[in-house]
């Protein structure tokens, strides 16, 4: 199976004292690395798992947390208490530790030897005396982490690990995200724009702006001879309409984009960036809006977002990292055009040209048409419908005092030809129904864009939030407008004290 994420461990630190003698810190230790063998060797874990030892003081505690902050591939700890472990032994560790927190309960024993269980069994095996101590003292200090409770050798239980893992990834994949953004966003739009310090303060994104000059002269090196291999790519993995394919009409605005897209990518290199955005106000000294070079980049991992977008660029760069090797994909989507239909009322996702053809049903075909904004000449995109099934789409919005990410369940369904309208689309149907969805989405104050992913539930988008440290919403086949209300009100008093606290 490929690795995606091997420049990355998790550390497991096992609870315990030096109460119950020799004899138990030994049997603690042995258990503990039998766990870590075995949840290693599960298959399930996308992370490799590193035992770091049994911590017995408050010193052993503060040293592994402390080596853990320093450590570049650590990404995050589970803890796990084998016997009873006092809390306040935990107290300073727990205030040094930066990185995320994963509070396994669990249990070496799968069950209970009832014929031969005695005082000394029970002395060693606490994990749910001791589990409960620890955890006190982590809630007591206000600390937010992810609490798994199950066997360690329970597929559900390592399935709840793996999604925590994935996230961590995720997260460490963000703290140094550089954003490009070629212009500025659309003239006028609240929803797009945010604090970009308190961004890099809360989540990590470094926002940089650059003019598309920069990136017309990286566009004027870029050789015929790369536009021709270019090509090639695109005729092995595309099919091409006629007026695309050699000697076609529009073959030239084929060549033009495979020319921006070589250069974009290579600009994006040379920056460090992971994620970028264009507006089509600022395209001076390019044929045509990059379309084409955005959905191919997206495909790769680069973060979109149209129309200056940074923070939807952010969280799709977060949400393909997440789900890397997953098998439906995601992509950059925007809420178009309403289809009122009773139950199966839906929200038209398109956009201008730019969506990431890992959501396609089946292979897209490349073609070229005029396009009515941007003032420049006819782009090349790619032309497919999505998949049907569930997903979660996700943004990130700043309410001023805070962030807030907005998470809907969606079902996406089968959309009818779009003969007239030669661009990616996909047609859903936000749960648990347009009326409520969308409702519980603009009251939430959502945006019109959105970052898509099939392979990714809302667990994941919890767990980012937690370790962010910022307010989810999620809108889901449960959700009620009345009960909805009641949640973003209470959110709102609980940040409003925060801050008068503070």
């Amino acid at each position: 199976m490929e690795k995606y994420f091997d420049q990355y461990e998790v550390w497991f630190v096992t609870g315990a004292q030096l109460l119950y003698g020799g004899d138990a810190v030994v049997s603690v230790d042995a258990h503990s690395n039998e766990m870590v063998k075995g949840l290693n060797e599960s298959g399930k874990l996308p992370v490799k798992v590193v035992y770091k030892g049994t911590v017995n003081s408050s010193k052993e505690v503060t040293e592994a947390f402390k080596a853990a902050n320093n450590d570049s591939k650590c990404i995050g700890v589970i803890t796990w208490m084998h016997t009873f472990s006092p809390a306040k032994m935990w107290i300073r560790g727990l205030q040094e530790l930066r990185k995320p927190l994963l509070h396994f309960h669990t249990q070496f024993n799968k069950e209970i030897p009832w014929a031969e269980i005695d005082m000394d069994f029970m002395n060693l095996n606490q994990s749910a005396h001791g589990d409960r101590e620890f955890g006190h003292i982590v809630t007591r200090m206000r600390k937010n982490r992810k609490v798994v409770v199950g066997h360690w050798q329970d597929a559900q239980a390592q399935a709840k690990i793996a999604v925590w893992m994935r996230v961590c990834a995720g997260w460490a994949d963000a703290q140094d995200m550089r954003i490009i953004r070629f212009g500025d966003q659309m003239n006028n739009v609240a929803v797009t724009d945010g604090d970009k310090v308190e961004a890099e303060m809360r989540l990590g994104y470094h926002v940089d702006y650059y003019p598309i000059a920069d990136l017309v002269a990286f566009q004027d090196k870029v050789t015929d001879a790369e536009i021709a291999d270019m090509i090639k790519v695109y005729e092995s993995e595309y099919d091409f309409a006629d007026n695309c394919k050699e000697g076609g009409a529009d073959r030239k605005q084929v060549v033009e984009a495979a020319r921006i897209e070589i250069a974009l990518r290579r600009f994006l290199e040379s920056k460090g960036a992971k994620a970028f955005t264009t507006n089509f106000d600022d395209l001076e000294g390019i044929d045509q809006l990059p379309g084409l070079a955005s959905q191919r980049l997206m495909k790769e991992g680069y973060g979109f977002g149209a129309e200056g977008d940074w923070k939807t660029a952010a969280l799709y760069r977060t949400m393909w990292f997440m789900g890397q090797g997953m098998p439906k994909g995601c992509s950059f989507l925007e809420d178009y055009t309403l289809h009122f239909d009773g139950e199966n009322s839906a929200i038209l996702q398109a956009h201008m040209l730019e969506i990431c053809p890992l959501i396609a049903e089946n292979k897209p075909k490349l073609e070229v048409h005029h396009l009515g904004i941007g003032g420049k000449n006819r782009p090349a995109r790619l032309v497919f419908t999505s998949k049907e099934g569930e997903g979660v789409a996700a943004t990130i919005v700043d309410m001023g005092n805070r962030f807030r990410l907005i998470v809907n369940k969606v079902d996406c369904i089968k959309s009818k030809e779009l003969p007239k309208l030669p661009v990616a689309s996909a047609l859903w149907i936000p749960q648990p129904n347009l009326e409520i969805g969308a409702a519980a989405w603009i009251l939430a104050g959502g945006t019109h864009h959105t970052s898509f992913s099939y392979d990714l539930t809302a667990e994941y988008l919890e767990d980012y939030a937690d370790i962010a440290g910022i307010e989810i919403v999620i809108i889901d086949n449960d959700t009620t407008i009345k009960e909805f209300k009641k949640e973003l009100q209470m959110n709102e008093v609980y940040y409003l004290l925060n801050k008068a606290l503070s």
